[in-house]
């Protein structure tokens, strides 16, 4: 893992990105901890996407993805694909199912408008990808949900975007996952999973904080192809600076 290839997921940030002065001065501070990649999301400033792009520059962060509506993937998958060419960028991901998962019917037809939307990102020069939850490891007939998703897309279609928290909450293992989508993923998230003392659930954590093993995650999600390795933390114990901070620094002394 390359250190310029560690991205900042912008949705950790969306409290501080609610205006045009605060995407500036939040974007500003995510340059000087570090951080040379974002990842946009979250962003609630009604900004263009050359405004977005012109303050990116301005501080020297690369846009390596975005995190785009689920239904407008799947009903305008043009509409994307015009505002990613717009920022520069080559990938999008599919953050958070539109519509049920209760019944593999559900399951497959999701699968099939993916692959779909998917064919018309890739005849764009583009890539989607999906972003899994915790909800996606519901199995049915012995197979989890995002185990059907991938066997029902085309690759060409439909890459992986695992979060790594939510396989490990879901109840899956990273490592397992890491290889069952080799060479099929270009972004990953990395945010840990910890236990707080008295509790019995998950939470998120800084990455090098929690029980997720990065000494082994790391050279695997290197050599199965993964390209940007995104920092992502939903919730914060205090000053999300402060957790993108940590994260980094962490990241800093894996990087090779």
């Amino acid at each position: 893992m390359q250190l310029d290839r560690v991205a900042l997921q912008l949705y950790t940030m969306r409290n501080h990105l609610t205006t045009e002065a605060d995407v500036r001065s939040t974007l500003k501070r995510v340059a000087a901890i570090g951080y040379k990649a974002v990842q946009i999301s979250g962003v609630q400033a009604p900004l263009s996407e050359a405004e977005l792009v012109s303050i990116c520059d301005g501080e020297g962060l690369t846009i390596c993805s975005t995190h785009e509506g689920g239904a407008g993937i799947c009903d305008n998958p043009q509409a994307i694909c015009d505002r990613l060419n717009k920022l520069g960028c080559k990938h999008t991901a599919y953050p958070y199912p539109h519509q049920p998962l209760d019944t593999i019917d559900q399951v497959t037809d999701l699968a099939a408008k993916l692959d779909a939307a998917g064919k018309v990102f890739a005849d764009n020069g583009l890539i989607l990808s999906y972003h899994n939850h915790a909800i996606e490891f519901r199995k049915f007939g012995g197979k989890t949900a995002l185990e059907i998703i991938f066997d029902e897309t085309d690759p060409k279609h439909l890459e992986a975007e695992l979060d790594l928290y939510w396989v490990q909450q879901g109840g899956g293992n990273p490592a397992t996952w890491i290889n069952k989508v080799a060479g099929r993923q270009t972004v990953v998230h990395m945010k840990d999973y910890g236990v707080p003392a008295g509790e019995n659930q998950g939470a998120f954590c800084e990455v090098g904080n929690g029980n997720l093993e990065w000494d082994s995650l790391i050279p695997l999600l290197d050599k199965t192809g993964v390209q940007w390795f995104a920092v992502e933390q939903d919730q914060c114990p205090g000053d999300e600076f402060e957790s993108v901070t940590q994260s980094f620094n962490y990241l800093k002394t894996k990087a090779s």
